[in-house]
């Protein structure tokens, strides 16, 4: 079942999210669910709180960054061809590397891309959909999905890293949002309509 996407400004994009265990009820159908509306709406990662949950799980499909590459980007990033993989109860070990740039931008703020330094490999300790425990070192584009998605189950978003200037040029931008002012192509739920 597709899922609306929480848009900005609900209070759930601001939460910090708590572990499950393995008995939340449904588990199985609200993953499969989150992966549907994943797809529906053109994502490359989707958190829980983006669909009203506020717990600690969120997906990430980097494959489909690879799969729309332009040519003479391939071969760039050390994770390609990139993973598609279930995270719960993620809590990161370390951040790596160097900060970079890359445009980035979320489902629940559509319309707007920034310009975001994240670091360059993540390490991450999680439970996959099998809750078996995980400890791995991601980088490139998908630490990058990683950190983003992270930052979503930490009450964090995208505009969060850049300037408060930037931030108070887009406030019209961003209201509009809240309010449903927004044309997109998958359902939403909006805080303020």
């Amino acid at each position: 079942m597709i899922l609306p996407i929480v848009a900005y400004g609900h209070p759930v994009l601001r939460k910090v999210c708590k572990d499950i265990d393995p008995g939340y009820p449904d588990l199985e159908k609200l993953i499969s669910d989150m992966w549907e509306t994943l797809y529906a709406s053109n994502g490359v990662g989707l958190a829980a709180p983006q669909i009203n949950r506020d717990i600690r799980l969120f997906l990430v499909d980097s494959t489909q960054v690879f799969e729309h590459m332009d040519e003479e980007d391939k071969g760039k990033y050390p994770d390609e061809p990139g993973i598609k993989q279930v995270f719960i109860n993620a809590h990161i070990v370390e951040e790596d590397g160097d900060e970079w740039m890359y445009n980035e931008g979320c489902l629940s703020i559509p319309k707007i891309r920034e310009d975001v330094y994240r670091r360059q490999a993540v390490m991450l300790q999680y439970r996959d959909e099998n809750f078996q425990s995980h400890i791995k070192l991601f980088s490139g584009l998908t630490a990058r999905i990683i950190l983003h998605e992270y930052d979503h189950i930490e009450g964090k978003l995208f505009i969060d890293h850049i300037s408060a200037l930037k931030r108070k040029l887009m406030k019209g931008k961003l209201n509009d949002i809240s309010k449903g002012k927004v044309d997109v192509d998958y359902r939403m739920l909006f805080p303020e309509k």
